[in-house]
């Protein structure tokens, strides 16, 4: 049977606290890696918090490795896992953008997605490329937050052969929050799809009851919110396209 294990990285990220929230995820990272985990998945934006631009700028934002990610990236090669991370970057061109970072068990970066829907987001331009990323020989099509609420990007990786969706992100319940959107994707589509959420709360966003998920044809097979940050760890059947546990396996990270 082919399967693979998968930590999502439910994290409370403190906007602008860049050292901290760095640290958070490398605890995490260590934490997960324990489990024997394939993929550690990271929220939308799990370096800065989301709207660290009120606080601190953009300024700082560096070209990516930076001296941090390049650590960062020895320390995921010594632990032999795959993580998908969360982290602003600036480009040649001096332009900023909402990413993902995909590195490989072998410290090496497998891809980067940025984020196209940059309508919300006062400092990032919008990523243009839509490209599924081959991890362990698997297509996986990254689906940044508001990048779902549409059909387009969804179908677009499906088109290009991607066999699970990921959808890091920091989207709360409310007024603008998900209101069926990844459920949707995944019936559009008919490919999983794996929400690596967020808790906490920034300047004008509540992420506390916001939810992580497992999803599958449009029904939620495992959901979690909590107060603090957690990791939460499932295996997948990539042959059957199912679930191989039954519940999240949850540790909490102080």
């Amino acid at each position: 049977m082919r399967k693979v294990k998968i930590s999502l990285l439910h994290l409370l990220p403190i906007a602008g606290d860049i050292s901290s929230n760095q640290k958070l995820i490398e605890d995490a990272v260590r934490c997960a890696a324990a489990k024997e985990v394939d993929w550690i998945i990271t929220p939308e934006l799990a370096v800065s918090g989301l709207q660290f631009s009120r606080k601190i700028g953009k300024q700082w934002i560096n070209q990516q490795p930076d001296e941090w990610m390049t650590r960062f990236m020895d320390l995921v090669k010594s632990l032999q896992v795959n993580v998908f991370l969360g982290c602003p970057e600036k480009s040649n061109e001096d332009k900023y953008y909402n990413s993902v970072f995909v590195i490989g068990k072998n410290g090496q970066l497998l891809g980067t997605q940025r984020k196209v829907s940059s309508v919300t987001d006062d400092w990032s331009s919008s990523g243009e490329a839509i490209e599924p990323i081959s991890v362990d020989g698997i297509k996986v099509g990254l689906s940044i937050c508001a990048d779902s609420y549409t059909p387009a990007i969804a179908n677009t990786l499906l088109e290009k052969g991607s066999e699970i969706l990921i959808a890091p992100s920091a989207w709360g319940p409310g007024l603008h929050g998900p209101d069926g959107e990844w459920e949707q994707r995944s019936i559009d589509t008919g490919l999983p799809l794996f929400v690596c959420n967020r808790t906490g709360e920034d300047e004008t966003v509540l992420f506390w009851e916001a939810k992580s998920l497992v999803i599958k044809n449009g029904e939620h097979l495992l959901s979690h919110s909590s107060k603090q940050s957690a990791i939460l760890t499932f295996e997948w059947n990539l042959e059957e396209r199912d679930m191989i546990s039954d519940q999240f396996d949850v540790e909490y990270v102080k």
